[in-house]
């Protein structure tokens, strides 16, 4: 098997990795393969509702600026048997 060897990692990805170990009771160096086999090889995608999706996105405007006025009358749909 390769080796492989992470140098100039912040002092913050150090630690969540040794939080993240911890958590799981396993060493470092076996949650960092954990992590690049999910990430790399799960090919899992993050799971966040439509609501949380919906919230990412920017503030713009007012329901009103996206307004499309109709052409023309509408037109009377019968919706009797």
């Amino acid at each position: 098997m390769a080796q492989l060897l992470v140098r100039k990692l912040e002092d913050k990805v150090v630690r969540k990795l040794k939080e993240r170990a911890a958590e799981y009771g396993v060493s470092m160096e076996e949650a960092h393969r954990r992590i690049l086999r999910e990430i790399l090889l799960e090919k899992k995608k993050p799971k966040m509702s439509f609501l949380d999706y919906l919230s990412t996105m920017p503030k713009v405007g007012r329901d009103s600026d996206f307004h499309i006025p109709r052409k023309g009358k509408m037109r009377e749909i019968d919706l009797s048997d």
